[in-house]
């Protein structure tokens, strides 16, 4: 069942992130291999302009195995992990880099230095991930959101969520994306909170003046099968045709990423979102394709 597929980089995302070359980059705890190989891709599409920090010499040798060249980029030597985190989040504070890319280091160390209040680097708006999935090089991407960050998001939250999406929908040429409020049902029932608060976030939704058709609660089927959305009677512009899943928490978002993932051979572009720089916090495992598109989301999140 475990697809075999090679993962592939989407172009139209990588089109619309070299609208924004060279851009400033902190990459955390730098030194192994598939940090420092996306990296390296990163540059030769110039994307950005890497800040390593970490261990120099480990930084340097692996570089060396890698046949990249260095010598035009800034290395900043700190071999305390955790430390490196703050040199990150004081360069975004001070405007020296534009995109915090995590290398190898805990996601939870990286983002409770960047909530830290000294840095300045959370507004009002919540922070929220952004999965952007493709299988082909020039698919239609499906986003998912939140299913990194955010674990059991209220309502409030999840209209933090919902505004970040379409930001970023809006970034991607998706000038008005098609947003379901996700849920197991498309009915409200009084025993499934989601579907509650998925009805809420839709009624709040006509009182903003957000450029996106919003609706919910709707299954999953019946957000992106035509056919599911037609034998059930649903009628709305979202049903059966959705660009974006907001999901209600964490897990489904994370099974229904890696589901994708490992039995079809998606290519998943994370960037957290909604503060002052993006954030890109791929998973180890994750591979240097999917590492480099991550890349290309936090550019094209940028201002």
């Amino acid at each position: 069942m475990l697809s075999d597929k090679s993962t592939v980089c989407p172009i139209n995302l990588l089109d619309t992130a070299h609208q924004k070359k060279g851009v400033k980059a902190a990459i955390v705890n730098a030194g192994k291999t598939l940090p420092m190989l996306s990296v390296m891709d990163a540059v030769k599409e110039n994307l950005i302009i890497p800040v390593f920090i970490g261990d120099e010499n480990e930084i340097k040798k692996c570089a060396n195995e890698l046949k990249f060249d260095l010598s035009n980029f800034e290395i900043i030597h700190e071999n305390v992990e955790n430390d490196t985190a703050k040199i990150a989040s004081q360069l975004a504070a001070d405007n020296k880099v534009r995109i915090i890319v995590k290398g190898h280091i805990h996601t939870d160390i990286l983002m409770k230095e960047v909530f830290k209040r000294e840095y300045n680097l959370i507004g009002k708006t919540r922070l929220s991930h952004i999965w952007h999935m493709t299988l082909e090089k020039d698919d239609k991407p499906l986003i998912i959101t939140d299913g990194a960050l955010n674990v059991n998001p209220n309502v409030k939250t999840k209209m933090h969520i919902l505004r970040n999406v379409i930001d970023f929908c809006h970034r991607i040429n998706i000038p008005k994306p098609k947003i379901s409020i996700l849920s197991a049902t498309e009915e409200i029932l009084d025993s499934m909170q989601s579907s509650i608060e998925a009805k809420e976030i839709t009624e709040l939704s006509k009182k903003e003046s957000f450029n996106a058709d919003i609706f919910g609660p709707l299954a999953f089927d019946n957000s992106i099968s035509k056919k599911s959305a037609a034998i059930k009677g649903i009628k709305n512009d979202v049903a059966g045709d959705a660009d974006v899943l907001l999901v209600p928490n964490v897990e489904t978002g994370n099974a229904l990423v890696k589901m994708m993932i490992y039995f079809m051979g998606a290519c998943a572009a994370g960037v957290v979102v909604g503060g002052k720089v993006p954030i890109v916090i791929t998973s180890r495992s994750d591979d240097a394709t999917a590492r480099l598109a991550s890349i290309a989301a936090s550019v094209v999140a940028l201002d």
